[in-house]
């Protein structure tokens, strides 16, 4: 199964199952491994040196996103609210895009939505939504690729 995105105005909604426990999936969101190992989708990679994470409200994390021709991005997004392994808002300063990552159990897994909103106007395209599911994409190949189906992988 593969991600679904959907935009609606300054909206885009991605979701996917994962065959990962909630506790599993959150880790991956809140730590710097875990970011390294999906955050670039298929669009580009990210240095695991690159990535910083203060997990609570207000604080930061951080990360290089490296682009197949080279180019290097920096990105710092700021946490608004974690609610573990439930919920985390995270903001980006600069766009001021807001991101709520929402994680259910759903049987043997976890339903993943990813809602970003106030998408600025170059986000708002086939393009992003396409890199958001690619992003949730890598994340599932991520966490299949830790055992996905080990006994401390039971949904939370």
């Amino acid at each position: 199964m593969t991600a679904r995105a959907e935009r609606h105005g300054d909206e885009l909604i991605a979701r996917r199952h994962l065959r990962a426990g909630a506790a599993r999936v959150w880790a991956a969101f809140t730590t710097p491994a875990g970011l390294a190992a999906f955050w670039g989708g298929s669009h580009a990679e990210v240095p695991p040196g690159s990535v910083t994470v203060d997990a609570r409200p207000g604080g930061e994390f951080a990360l290089d996103t490296r682009a197949p021709d080279g180019a290097t991005r920096r990105l710092r997004f700021v946490y608004v609210r974690l609610d573990p392994p439930r919920e985390l808002v995270f903001d980006e300063p600069v766009t001021g895009l807001r991101t709520t990552v929402t994680l259910r159990p759903a049987g043997e897994g976890t339903e993943l939505t990813v809602h970003q909103r106030r998408l600025p106007p170059e986000l708002r395209t086939a393009r992003a939504a396409d890199g958001l599911a690619s992003i949730l994409d890598a994340l599932a190949a991520h966490l299949s690729a830790e055992g996905a189906d080990s006994a401390a992988d039971q949904p939370a």
